[in-house]
């Protein structure tokens, strides 16, 4: 199928799945998946606007990268300053770290979006995004996130195609794991072992 009538398919498609009368607003990354989002949201004319929580977990491209994708869907960014090592249940890095990480971020955002007065919150994960490798994917159920990407089916590499078909910066953009995943799980997560994984990773894509 060619890049245009795909990208036209799946347009249509969230029309009919999203309301524009509702004022959504966005877990923002900057990865391949949320940039797609916010850009198709943007062109189908829905009230939208990206959250991204910036905390010692995240290499410093990724708020970069998050600001670009914002400016190109003509957004706004909100950028929310976390300390997520002083969460408790996170900082104990148990195996469902990710889980504590998620309901933590998700919370602040959906804090930030009542002051806001926008009601649903979106995020990126797609159709390749398995639910049972993914602990922290519970906690969409729990907080009524909706994944606009997965529910239509789209899965990656239809998300990199869509993405060059608008023109995305990030339609090859690598899909990044944060800093906790390589302190291994049990060891209890502090600067000094995020910054040592840091300077390991020395990661960069661009």
């Amino acid at each position: 199928m060619a890049h245009t009538e795909l990208l036209a398919q799946v347009e249509e498609r969230l029309r009919g799945l999203l309301d524009t009368e509702v004022r959504y607003g966005l877990a923002f990354s900057g990865g391949c998946d949320s940039v797609l989002l916010l850009a198709l949201l943007a062109r189908g004319g829905f009230d939208v606007a990206p959250y991204t929580l910036v905390t010692a977990f995240q290499a410093p491209f990724e708020l970069a990268d998050a600001r670009e994708g914002a400016r190109a869907a003509g957004a706004e960014l909100a950028v929310i300053r976390a300390d997520i090592l002083a969460q408790e249940r996170v900082r104990a890095n148990p195996p469902d770290r990710c889980y504590w990480c998620k309901r933590f971020i998700f919370g602040r955002i959906l804090d930030a979006m009542a002051r806001d007065g926008r009601t649903v919150l979106l995020d990126g994960s797609n159709a390749s995004d398995d639910p049972a490798r993914r602990p922290g994917m519970r906690v969409l159920d729990e907080l009524g996130v909706r994944s606009p990407l997965r529910e239509l089916g789209l899965a990656k590499p239809q998300v990199r195609e869509l993405s060059r078909a608008l023109g995305l910066f990030t339609a090859e953009k690598p899909s990044f794991s944060c800093y906790a995943t390589k302190v291994p799980a049990g060891q209890p997560l502090t600067q000094e072992a995020l910054d040592a994984v840091a300077m390991r990773e020395n990661r960069g894509w661009r």
